[in-house]
């Protein structure tokens, strides 16, 4: 019986699909791959095939794939969900998101693109289908649909239902404003909902005229609330790539940090990281581009590496040694070098391994 992994390619270009079948021969875990030039054919494929996941284009005639998607989360929940597309208009993806898409993909332009996309789908068809997760953006936490509203500046409430609780958060021009939950409300509401690791949500309108209970930044609330539940966790600290508390200051003092990664030596997957939902890729990333930059010292004889800083449109990043360890910060993009590199010192002065 073949076990392999069913994956439906969708777009309506046929030269684009023979293209993308042959970097899909390259996953691990050697997909069978069926396409579709069309959405009324996806669809009707969907009815006769156990598919693990979907790929598809947004731009096509006829029935695009945004009206796809719609009717798949829909009939197909457990469906793993990709786009790939050419769009970059940032709240273009977040609307995306908001449909309940696994992963959204600007078509890859270069060979580390194209093996970091295959390394995400390859995790996407890993994952079993009952694993948890918030439906409406399937397998992702609140932190990434708070974050994904706030980076686009939406204003909008969410209403978070986990069981026999429910809970709402208002955010306004990408700003946090308020959260109530049970008998709670403000920064307190805000944490609990944080919490809690399944469930639905839906968007609902904005309100204007909500009162401001919440006065730090998103960045801020969500280390905070991320560190606690970090802390509050007991985890096993023998186990290669398993997630410990970091013996950390306070990283709600770092305006503008969105996550941190410290990389041990011993091998790609001996990391531990806050701020974010999935740190293997780019424990991965910072790992060849440190040892890309000190071979690169070394042949130029400039000395020892002391700090890098890749400034990106969407985010920040900084890499720099530090012991035997080394460091990956994610800053805002809105954040200079030299302020990230400021910070920078200050977190490796005050970070005690």
């Amino acid at each position: 019986m073949d076990t392999r992994p069913k994956i439906l390619l969708l777009d309506d270009d046929p030269d684009l699909l023979e293209l993308y079948r042959e970097l899909l021969s390259r996953l691990p875990s050697k997909p069978e791959v069926h396409t579709a030039t069309s959405g009324a054919r996806a669809l009707a494929l969907l009815e006769t095939e156990p598919f693990r996941l979907l790929i598809s284009d947004l731009k096509m005639p006829k029935m695009d794939g945004l009206q796809v998607l719609s009717i798949v989360r829909r009939k197909y929940p457990q469906l793993r969900t990709v786009v790939l597309t050419s769009v970059t208009d940032e709240q273009f993806r977040s609307r995306v998101y908001a449909l309940g898409i696994d992963l959204f993909w600007q078509k890859p332009a270069s060979e580390t693109e194209i093996n970091l996309f295959l390394e995400c789908l390859e995790s996407l068809l890993e994952r079993e289908p009952e694993e948890g997760g918030f439906r409406g953006i399937q397998s992702k936490s609140l932190v990434d649909i708070i974050q994904l509203e706030c980076l686009a500046q939406n204003s909008t409430t969410l209403r978070i239902t986990n069981g026999p609780l429910t809970g709402k958060i208002w955010i306004l021009n990408g700003e946090l404003v308020d959260a109530t939950t049970e008998d709670l409300t403000g920064e307190a509401a805000f944490k609990n909902i944080l919490a809690w690791k399944a469930g639905t949500f839906e968007t609902l309108p904005p309100d204007p005229t909500r009162q401001r209970t919440i006065l730090k930044s998103y960045n801020a609330l969500l280390l905070e609330t991320v560190q606690a539940l970090d802390e509050s966790r007991v985890t096993d600290t023998t186990t290669p790539g398993v997630q410990t508390a970091l013996s950390l200051p306070l990283l709600t003092q770092f305006e503008g940090m969105e996550f941190v990664l410290l990389l041990k030596p011993g091998g790609e997957k001996n990391y531990e990281a806050r701020g974010l939902e999935n740190p293997q890729p780019i424990s991965r990333w910072a790992r060849q581009a440190l040892e890309g930059f000190r071979s690169l010292g070394d042949k130029v004889k400039v000395g020892t590496l002391q700090q890098v800083v890749c400034l990106g449109p969407q985010r920040q990043v900084a890499l720099a040694p530090h012991g035997e360890n080394d460091v990956c910060a994610g800053w805002s993009h809105t954040l200079s070098a030299d302020q990230i590199r400021d910070m920078m010192k200050k977190l490796l002065t005050l970070w005690a391994f």
